[in-house]
């Protein structure tokens, strides 16, 4: 459990502090690196929903063979759900749309800051930001309730 679990979590902190920064600081221009960075992304949310996917299965048989019920509502069941939905609605619904969106742009850094569909994009990339952000914060949490074991059955 805790595997897939620092798994995804690490990835976020890899992609959110080295790969993203490095991909605009190195490559010669931004719509290069939003390239790269995007199709990391994509990557790393297929991780992220294999991983959470994984966690979850381990984590209700785990319940179930150590305590006799599964716990599906603990705390840690609906805060990784909750991941799993913010990555679906990342995947999904924001990237999907900021692609058309490159798409038609080109280099995002080029148009007119004024321009409706750089506008649009740019409201995306924040929430995209928002929710990958969101997913981490709720990780952390799970990671702490998992390693400190304050969901095992009859745990302090």
């Amino acid at each position: 459990m805790l595997l897939s679990l620092v798994l995804w979590i690490g990835g976020l902190i890899f992609f959110a502090f080295v790969l993203a920064p490095t991909a605009f600081s190195v490559l010669p221009n931004t719509h290069l690196a939003g390239n790269v960075v995007g199709r990391a992304l994509g990557k790393l949310h297929w991780i992220g929903l294999v991983s959470g996917i994984v966690y979850l299965i381990s984590s209700l048989l785990y319940s179930r063979l150590t305590d006799g019920t599964a716990h599906v509502f603990a705390a840690r069941q609906v805060l990784l759900c909750a991941m799993l939905a913010l990555t679906l609605v990342s995947q999904f619904g924001i990237i999907p749309r900021m692609d058309v969106l490159r798409a038609s742009l080109g280099d995002v850094g080029s148009a007119p800051i004024d321009n409706p569909q750089r506008i649009q994009f740019d409201a995306l990339h924040v929430w995209s930001t928002r929710v990958e952000g969101a997913v981490l914060l709720l990780g952390l949490v799970v990671v702490y309730l998992t390693a400190s074991g304050a969901w095992l059955p009859n745990a302090g």
